[in-house]
């Protein structure tokens, strides 16, 4: 007899609890009687799936009979084995197995093309043994020897992708490649069937016909389920049929929004933040970077309102990259179309253009204004809590204004010039040679602030120089002015804050670690005499990808990135050996960020390639002044290079070429 588990009538009782239960017949079973597997199975049948027919042998009467099966489960086995003359499979059923938060894939055993009762019967207590004392029962089908078979998933689980369909095929059944034994050829397609990524050779080539029958497959199933489905199917003759589903568990995290990188800003602050030098440098950052965008028609009011075009991602900080430039906007065509836009850069056109020459005069005031009042700054020891308050808002104030003249004039005016990594390589190796610390030759010459980020914290350490071969004077060209006016003032802050932490500290309001893990508003309470802590991160920040977008939640969710080039930032071209670290005369450096201790190096490279920047970053154009060939923005070159490869930097076209071996061995 066939039972029907959820009819009232025909509940197993204690004397029947051994009665199989037929797939065709257990649509509404309960997955603690009959497992997660066979329920899936069960109710992708009675929708009318292509499932294999069978039957299980529930919990009860596994229960009852874990080494051997009982009667009532051999007649079962008659019926559908045709007296024994039709293999099967066997196959676990646990009530924990393929459900949406573990799918317990591959733990418990499966025995294919069991021929007769014996082999049945060893089966058996082979799938029940490998529960290891788990509730289990014991699915049972009938064996099909199919062309091709495979596992599928309804979506891409490692791009997040809902329209791709990833397919994964092999000669025959799926169960050597769920059983780790080939790999086959794996295939990612989008709705149509249409081919978009395929690596592997170990498996068949699938048609046009036989990817659409899968597709067809993946869509039944998420709407029977109400989500993608992880599948192993098999195609018997010319039709799909499904031989397993289970929720998709591990999906990554799908990216929105806005294209992010640490490109355009991460030269500037290549390190991660803490709390505090995020609000007081990288909120007036934020603000100038918009503002600047908006002043100059690069943004509409709407587009500058969808995010921050400089924003903090886990202490490190990042920029819009499709806003600033970095990257062609996914809408450019649509946008190419839009009468609008032209309207808007007329009016902008004769905006940029006033600005333009009025630009060189008011970044003059602006310095002017910026060096008296850092001149005229008393000790930071001498003023009040009050007053030292006061300084930090209002060097927020000043940086906000400098930030924004500098991205104008990198814009709008010409940048030739002296640099001040030049002058600072030239003050170093000065102090150097007199003996001095690093702290006499910041003081006597703070221009050498140019080659270290700022920090809030012990500073970083003057890098090694050589002898400088760039000039020792001149007159710096507006935009390396005011990013030098800007470090000095970020040193201002430093000053400023340290103050402020040992004074704390005296007190004991200033529970736990350094004030620069302190939030402003946490600061203010500490200064008020209430007892805080400022806890800084247990663990080092992993770096940003290049390209990037956030997870509804927050989570980095990495863009791929299939360009092999960067883009050119002049130098000409050079060859050398790459390294990634610590170069030698005529070695390519390659590097995530351009980092300004960096600045000392540039003259004995013959190339410079950088995973971010841009063009108009601090390191590009002395490089570039040196004959060093500079390519930046390049995404993926650390998957298309290797340390100790010869490679061709053009600094014209942004390309970087591995040579043959003929040239490898000359450069050798």
């Amino acid at each position: 007899m066939r039972v029907r588990v959820g009819d009232p009538g025909t509940v197993p009782t204690t004397s029947t609890s051994a009665a199989p239960i037929w797939l065709a017949d257990a649509a509404d079973a309960d997955p603690g009687v009959v497992g997660a597997k066979a329920a899936n199975l069960a109710i992708a049948r009675h929708r009318r799936l292509p499932v294999v027919d069978g039957f299980v042998a529930p919990v009860p009467a596994v229960d009852a009979h874990p080494d051997s099966p009982p009667d009532e489960v051999r007649a079962a086995w008659a019926e559908l084995s045709a007296g024994g003359t039709l293999p099967l499979v066997v196959r676990s059923s646990a009530p924990g197995e393929d459900l949406e938060a573990t799918s317990m894939a591959g733990i418990f055993d499966s025995v294919i093309d069991v021929a007769g009762w014996d082999d049945f019967a060893r089966a058996y207590a082979r799938v029940v043994a490998s529960g290891a004392g788990e509730p289990m029962a014991v699915l049972v089908q009938r064996f099909v020897r199919p062309r091709l078979g495979g596992v599928l998933f309804g979506i891409d689980p490692v791009s997040g992708r809902t329209d791709r369909t990833v397919i994964v095929a092999v000669q025959g059944g799926p169960h050597r490649l769920v059983g780790g034994e080939v790999e086959g050829r794996r295939i990612v397609v989008d709705r149509t069937g249409r081919v978009h990524e395929h690596d592997g050779d170990a498996g068949p080539v699938l048609t046009a016909a036989e990817r659409r029958q899968l597709l067809t497959l993946a869509r039944r199933a998420q709407r029977t389920f109400g989500g993608p489905q992880d599948i192993e199917w098999a195609i018997d003759g010319h039709q799909a049929v499904l031989l397993q589903s289970r929720p998709i568990t591990t999906v990554a995290a799908v990216g929105a929004g806005p294209l992010l990188g640490p490109g355009p800003v991460a030269e500037t602050f290549p390190h991660p933040l803490t709390a505090l030098e995020q609000e007081l440098w990288i909120e007036p950052l934020a603000d100038a970077a918009a503002h600047v965008l908006g002043l100059t028609g690069a943004a509409t009011r709407r587009r500058l309102r969808r995010g921050p075009v400089v924003l903090v991602v886990e202490d490190q900080v990042a920029a819009d990259l499709e806003l600033l430039g970095d990257a062609v906007p996914r809408s450019w065509a649509r946008r190419a179309l839009d009468p609008r836009p032209h309207v808007r850069r007329l009016v902008v056109a004769w905006r940029v253009g006033r600005l333009r020459g009025a630009l060189p005069a008011l970044a003059g005031r602006l310095l002017d204004e910026v060096d008296e009042a850092l001149a005229a700054m008393p000790p930071p020891r001498s003023l009040d809590d009050d007053e030292l308050v006061r300084v930090l808002d209002n060097t927020s104030g000043y940086l906000r204004s400098l930030y924004g003249h500098e991205m104008l004039a990198g814009v709008l005016l010409d940048d030739s010039g002296v640099t001040g990594a030049e002058m600072a390589i030239v003050a170093v190796a000065a102090g150097r040679a007199m003996g001095w610390t690093d702290e006499d030759i910041v003081a006597r010459a703070p221009v050498a602030l140019a080659l270290t980020p700022p920090t809030l914290g012990d500073r970083h350490p003057l890098p090694e120089v050589g002898s400088p071969a760039g000039p020792s004077a001149g007159d710096l060209p507006a935009r390396e002015a005011l990013r030098l006016r800007s470090r000095w003032v970020h040193e201002l802050t430093r000053a400023v804050v340290r103050e402020l932490g040992h004074r704390l500290e005296a007190r004991g309001v200033l529970a736990g670690a350094d004030v620069a893990h302190l939030g402003r508003a946490e600061l203010q309470l500490a200064l008020d005499g209430v007892a805080v802590a400022g806890i800084p991160p247990t663990h080092p920040a992993t770096p940003l990808p290049a390209t990037f977008r956030l997870a509804p939640d927050g989570v980095v969710v990495a863009e791929a990135d299939d360009r092999r080039s960067g883009v050119g930032a002049g130098g000409g071209r050079g060859t050398g050996r790459v390294v990634f670290e610590e170069p030698a005369i005529g070695d390519v450096l390659v590097v995530r960020t351009l980092d300004p201790a960096l600045a000392p190096l540039l003259p004995s490279l013959a190339g410079l390639v950088a995973e971010t920047g841009s063009p108009l970053s601090h390191l590009a154009i002395l490089a570039r002044e040196h004959g060093v060939a500079v390519v930046v923005g390049h995404r993926t070159i650390r998957d298309l290079v290797s340390p100790g490869d010869v490679v061709a930097v053009d600094g014209r076209t942004g390309a970087v070429d591995v040579l043959d071996h003929t040239h490898a061995s000359a450069i050798r």
